[in-house]
């Protein structure tokens, strides 16, 4: 089982480059982070961090295909595979709905699996070929071409899914895996899982060969209460973009998010932290202290056939940046990345 560290992008960014460096030093497999405008770009983060590394791989997870042209996603991959020395990855999705609807774009008329599929063959043809020409339905280009190239003969392009089981099965047929954020249930990651591996076994590949990552919400320390209390103060907003086939198989009624989702919406994210209960937080990450955290990953994820456990740390100054509220008990990243590498990690190897 590998374990990556993935970031939103909010923290001074001094900060963010330590934590970056200490995640190599510890030996995580990869830094990952959200390509969104709501962010500080990760591009330009990244391009700092491979000078300051040496082993940890860098990417984001995801690039949202509706918002950045798919050659552009592929010229960025190149790059930062050149100066990293071969240690660029990409994830692609169509994108944050709720992103994309300040944007004004209606997801639904964008046809985004459709989408995301024509995309990834244009950045895998980019990358590598060097050059593309493709008429497609969403992308078109006649001879374009581009003097960034990777390192990596083959820099892995996986597809963030969540709703499925389409995308969970063009994953495993078309890419190099998945990443398939926010679940928490052992139900959750066999249904992702049957469907990585369907579509993978229908394009003849095998599909423990793929990568296929769990993207959750982690919050950890020594005190239980402390860390699920900021767990609890980010579930809402993050819970807000899940589809509510995937609150199902989470055991959670879409109904009994519907008034968090309004208040967030309406801008009160006080309210919506208020209407998070402890167990709804706790249905919806992954916190507490280690040995905790470990539990849940070894109960609910690792039997599935995941093997790769990327852990979106939540800590005080993302919980203060996003809410507003200062929970100064709450570990550090630096302090949960240490954590997670001395105590959780070494169950896994």
């Amino acid at each position: 089982m590998k374990f990556s560290y993935a970031m939103l992008p909010d923290h001074p960014l001094a900060e963010s480059l330590d934590s970056i460096r200490l995640a190599d030093e510890l030996g995580f497999h990869a830094c990952y982070a959200a390509d969104e405008t709501w962010h500080k770009d990760l591009w330009l983060l990244f391009a700092v961090a491979a000078g300051r590394t040496h082993r940890i791989r860098l990417g984001p997870s995801v690039s949202p295909v509706t918002l950045r042209e798919p050659t552009l996603i592929a010229q960025a991959l190149a790059t930062l595979d050149e100066l990293s020395g071969g240690r660029a990855e990409g994830v692609l999705s169509s994108g944050n709905f709720g992103l994309l609807a300040q944007y004004g774009i209606d997801w639904a008329r964008t046809r985004p699996l459709s989408r995301v599929k024509e995309a990834l063959h244009v950045v895998r043809t980019l990358l590598d070929e060097g050059s593309i020409s493709h008429d497609g339905e969403f992308f078109s280009y006649n001879g374009l071409f581009t003097f960034a190239r990777p390192v990596q003969s083959r820099v892995p392009l996986k597809l963030g899914a969540m709703r499925g089981p389409k995308s969970f099965e063009a994953a495993g047929e078309l890419s190099d895996g998945c990443h398939h954020a926010l679940s928490y249930t052992r139900e959750a990651y066999d249904y992702a899982v049957r469907h990585i591996r369907a579509g993978a076994e229908r394009a003849g590949r095998d599909w423990r060969t793929l990568d296929i990552g769990a993207w959750v919400v982690v919050a950890t320390g020594p005190d239980s209460a402390t860390a699920k209390e900021a767990a609890r103060s980010m579930v809402g907003i993050y819970a807000s973009s899940m589809p509510a086939e995937q609150l199902r198989r989470n055991g959670v009624d879409p109904g009994e998010l519907a008034p968090i989702i309004e208040a967030i919406a309406a801008g009160d994210l006080a309210r919506g932290v208020e209407l998070t209960t402890p167990e709804l937080a706790d249905r919806l990450s992954i916190a507490g202290t280690p040995d905790e955290c470990r539990e849940k990953i070894q109960r609910e994820i690792a039997p599935s056939g995941v093997n790769h456990v990327i852990c979106a740390i939540t800590d005080r100054t993302l919980v203060r940046a996003f809410t507003g509220r200062d929970l100064p008990e709450v570990a550090g990243v630096n302090t949960q990345l240490r954590l997670i590498h001395d105590r959780i990690m070494p169950a896994f190897t």
